[in-house]
């Protein structure tokens, strides 16, 4: 395919991710739980914690559509276009869930989106083992971060609670996947630059 279609195809993408509902083939999880009474903060702090995680999703569907635009092979494309068709189900997990409770999603997106989408072009461009190893890292500092919001989230928030420990599950299954293709562990500074920037992301989302 031409690269100019690659990047119509990545301009739509764009659009439809910051401008339309997501959507999703698996059902949202603890759909099936009662909505919890939440107190003024319980309400507040679940609000700002899934408003993280749904700019996390943002920054995931950029930064795969940036890094298969210039990975190399074919095998690595479709690795990514299935890591993003699950990211697309925790976008529409996270906003339905934003909506629920009543809150906001993040202002800055464009921004998340276009910042993302350069990173993972770059990380693209630097070969597919390097690419792959990014993905990898990624879905493992995300993980993480998930587990500690599943400890700042209120316990009876079962609903939002249920969508970040699936999302957990997915993340990491999306890392082994992308190690298992090959791809290289990135050196310590680069990790240490990818949570240093991943703090700022999620410090200012949650109020922003």
């Amino acid at each position: 395919m031409p690269n100019i279609d690659k990047f119509i195809i990545g301009f739509d993408h764009a659009l439809r991710t910051l401008l339309t509902p997501a959507q999703t083939l698996r059902p949202v999880p603890g759909t099936e739980l009662p909505e919890s009474e939440l107190n003024d903060w319980e309400k507040r702090q679940s609000t700002a914690l899934m408003r993280v995680n749904h700019v996390g999703e943002i920054c995931a569907q950029a930064l795969y559509q940036g890094q298969a635009l210039t990975a190399h092979d074919a095998d690595v494309q479709e690795t990514l276009a299935q890591a993003a068709r699950e990211e697309t189900e925790h976008l529409a997990w996270t906003e339905r869930r934003i909506a629920e409770l009543s809150g906001r999603k993040s202002m800055l997106n464009p921004l998340w989106y276009g910042g993302s989408f350069a990173i993972g072009a770059l990380a693209g461009m630097l070969g597919d083992k390097w690419n792959l190893g990014f993905l990898a890292e990624t879905e493992r500092q995300v993980e993480s971060h998930l587990a500690g919001h599943l400890k700042r989230l209120p316990h009876n928030d079962g609903k939002s609670r249920a969508i970040v420990a699936q999302m957990q599950i997915d993340e990491a299954g999306h890392a082994t996947t992308a190690m298992s293709h090959g791809g290289a562990e990135l050196p310590s500074p680069v990790k240490l630059m990818m949570k240093l920037g991943s703090n700022v992301m999620t410090r200012t989302a949650y109020w922003v």
